[in-house]
């Protein structure tokens, strides 16, 4: 063989071995039948799409209690109007104001009727600026800027054994311990922002409802859900004669005025004479 001849035969066997090292990478690499070629599972983002099409489930926090202004805000809220005192159906389970879910002395707590006292009844009346829209005829003891939304965390059985998971702010600190506990309520007193008409008030929550006990999608859904109450235009939320006169309600007793409205810490509520009187009060059984 020629020296030339095997140099020829010589580099041919390297281009063939070089051919065969490259198809063996490929094959190796490339997938066998029915071998997804998809992120591993435990290594893809909650929410993506597995393999088989179904999304991973997203991991299930602990509610946190959100940073000041992070409360989402309910729009377009149907507000009726209730009053301590008031006695609206005698022969309704929650058809009277003298006691509220969350204190069985209401009315007396508050220092008596927030509104106008008749012979046999309690009436509401007009509120103005005049008088930071306080009662006319009352000094009360506790503050008039109250309200209620319908979700009862204290005798709503479905309310009460949920709370811990649905509300936002039931890991702080000052709720500590409270899990179970029918003593405690994690509603009651927290401040509410309120928005209708051009005004900003705020106000306590006191009470608990109209129409629903339990509407955690509503009260707490960051969604903007509607109310699940159909009663009373479908209102989600009564408040008391100071807010409907700081919010400039077209009506002292109607259904048709509407809010926007936000969970809000103590920390974010301004000077105003929503905080002449602060009711720190606890659950009355």
């Amino acid at each position: 063989m020629t020296p030339r001849r095997r140099t020829l035969l010589i580099s041919l066997l390297a281009i063939g071995l070089t051919i065969l090292a490259v198809l063996t990478i490929v094959l190796s690499t490339a997938p066998r039948p029915g071998q997804s070629t998809a992120t591993p599972s435990a290594t893809r983002p909650p929410g993506t799409p597995t393999p088989g099409g179904s999304p991973t489930p997203p991991v299930s926090a602990s509610p946190t209690a959100p940073a000041a202004g992070a409360y989402p805000w309910h729009t377009g809220i149907v507000s009726t109007t209730f009053w301590v005192g008031e006695i609206f159906d005698p022969n309704a389970a929650d058809g009277s104001q003298v006691y509220s879910t969350y204190d069985s002395g209401w009315m007396e707590s508050y220092g008596g009727c927030d509104g106008v006292r008749t012979a046999d009844d309690c009436q509401t009346e007009v509120r103005t600026a005049a008088n930071d829209y306080f009662p006319t005829q009352l000094a009360p003891k506790e503050n008039p800027f109250y309200l209620d939304l319908p979700f009862d965390d204290l005798n709503d059985a479905q309310a009460f054994a949920t709370r811990e998971r649905v509300v936002p702010w039931a890991v702080q600190s000052a709720y500590a311990g409270s899990a179970g506990d029918d003593t405690v309520s994690l509603m009651k007193n927290r401040w509410v922002r309120i928005r209708s008409n051009g005004q900003t008030c705020y106000g306590q929550i006191e009470d608990a409802g109209p129409g629903q006990y339990h509407d955690a999608a509503y009260v707490f859904g960051a969604d903007d859900a509607r109310p699940a109450n159909k009663k009373f235009n479908g209102a989600g939320m009564d408040v008391s004669p100071a807010l409907n006169g700081c919010l400039r309600f077209s009506d002292i007793n109607g259904e048709n005025d509407t809010v926007d409205w936000q969970f809000v810490e103590a920390a974010d509520v301004p000077p105003g004479p929503w905080t002449k009187i602060v009711t720190t009060s606890g659950v009355r059984p």
